[in-house]
Order: structure tokens, then C-alpha cells, then sequence
């Protein structure tokens, strides 16, 4: 699976509104070009299209501009990525309605892209924009930490 352009331009747009809008500050969308580099067009089309889905609150004129519309920790990446890209769906298996694959009949796989598409799904659902719009957490290995101090590179 990749990511369309726009998908990966909502998701770094979003990760900066985080940072920025943790009380009730608005940021426009001039501002929000300048820090992501994403052209402003496209941030005005992703605005519009994150709003429409409900995860950022718009408001225009003087003083406007946008928020996110519920805590970043309850915003996940699967939100954004399905208010760009539509339903998130591996095959068109599993897209409601959809029948018109030519091996439908006897495929064998078939019946299990549905759980390997809600296992996606479920990936992306569990990582919140909280987590994407903080700094990377570094994980070490068992014990690592513990020899990190006897060497004293760490206190």
C-alpha cells in the first residue's frame, strides 16, 4: 500500500496543526504552507476536504483560519487518511458493492482480504496524530539501558 501524494501532505498538515493548536488557537492556512513546504493550493484543498470530514473546524474571515475539531490523541492516522483517500480498501474485494473481479468465482484468497484489510485498518487506526506529531520516542533493546549507564553514556 502506498500513500498518495495528498494523503502524506494531510498527514504532515495535520501533525503541524497538532503542534500548533493545542488551545484554541487558529492557524491559517499561509502559515501552515510555510512550515510544511506543501504549496498553499493544496493546503487550502486539504482543508477543505479534512473539514468536511470532521476533523478540523474552519472558520473564515478576519481572525479565521482552523483548528483541529477533537484532541489530537483522538484523531488517528486511518481518520486522515480516509478523509483524503476514501475508505481504506487493499483490493476491490473488499470495497462494498464491488464485483467485478474476473477470478471472483475461484479465487481462494478472497475470502481473507477482509481480514487482512481490517488488520490494516487496525494498524493505522491505533496510530494517533498525538504520536505522529511528537518527537520519535527511542526504543532500546532489553538491557540496553542498563549498559548505557555502566558505560556512562547515559545518567
Amino acid at each position: 500500500m502506498r500513500l498518495s501524494s495528498l494523503a502524506d501532505y494531510a498527514v504532515v498538515m495535520m501533525s503541524a496543526a497538532a503542534r500548533h493548536c493545542g488551545g484554541s488557537a487558529r492557524l491559517n492556512a499561509t502559515t501552515l504552507a510555510g512550515e510544511t513546504g506543501v504549496p498553499l493550493p493544496t493546503v487550502q484543498k486539504l482543508v477543505s476536504r479534512l473539514s468536511s470530514a470532521g476533523l478540523i473546524e474552519s472558520t473564515r474571515g478576519t481572525g479565521g483560519g482552523f483548528r483541529l475539531s477533537r484532541p489530537a490523541a483522538a484523531i488517528s492516522l486511518a481518520d486522515i487518511i480516509e478523509a483524503v483517500e476514501g475508505p481504506i480498501a487493499l483490493t476491490s474485494c473488499v470495497e462494498s458493492g464491488r464485483n467485478d473481479c474476473v477470478h471472483e468465482v475461484k479465487c481462494q484468497v478472497r475470502p481473507h482480504w477482509n481480514a487482512v484489510n481490517e488488520a490494516m485498518r487496525g494498524a493505522l487506526a491505533g496510530v494517533s496524530l498525538a504520536r505522529l506529531s511528537s518527537p520519535p520516542k527511542i526504543e532500546m533493546a532489553p538491557g540496553a539501558s542498563e549498559m548505557a549507564h555502566a558505560a556512562g553514556v547515559m545518567n
